[in-house]
């Protein structure tokens, strides 16, 4: 993380810019941290891992997805999911069940739990943020759609080159991933 003390002389503009960057920079990353924390609790008065609530909520966005596109997207294995997915049929949060087209497939579908028992969670930040929103333009909103909808984008490609990337430390592994044999 550079600091501007660090940067090249620049004019009062850029000055300015460098540190409105930063400044957005910084409450992108706290606003990320708090997401995981926040989901993170939410996970645990359920009974499941911060990342068995992620799963979900791929899944419940994509109202049906096979257990393999769950696996690419995250970037696990297919081993770590169908685990998974065990859990989350054991809590009654979704279902697995076979393409009507292609025997060999296997869909993965949220249940209406989710909404009941998940939803109440949410609901207090839900209207926060909504009322939040209701502060902005519609113009407003279309800039900051446009800035989720790239920076999703880089996301993924981000994630991408990084799990392309060698385990880091010897015996440690990534989420969903065996040690590789060196």
């Amino acid at each position: 993380m550079s600091q501007l003390t660090d940067m090249p002389e620049m004019s009062s503009g850029e000055t300015e810019r460098a540190e409105l960057l930063m400044a957005f920079h910084r409450e992108i990353r706290q606003s990320s941290g708090l997401g995981v924390m926040f989901s993170q609790a939410v996970a645990a008065q359920l009974g499941l891992s911060g990342t068995d609530l992620e799963c979900l909520d791929f899944i419940a966005m994509k109202g049906v997805i096979t257990a393999g596109q769950l696996a690419e997207a995250t970037g696990m294995t297919t081993g770590a999911v169908t685990g998974i997915l065990d859990r989350l049929e054991k809590a009654g949060f979704a279902r697995r069940e076979r393409d009507a087209q292609d025997r060999r497939k296997v869909l993965v579908r949220a249940l209406p739990t989710v909404d009941r028992k998940i939803g109440p969670y949410y609901a207090s930040l839900g209207a926060a943020m909504g009322a939040l929103m209701s502060r902005y333009s519609d113009e407003e909103l279309k800039l900051l759609l446009d800035f989720a909808v790239r920076s999703h984008a880089v996301m993924v490609d981000e994630l991408s080159k990084l799990k392309a990337k060698p385990v880091g430390k010897a015996g440690k592994t990534r989420p969903g991933r065996k040690p590789s044999k060196a």
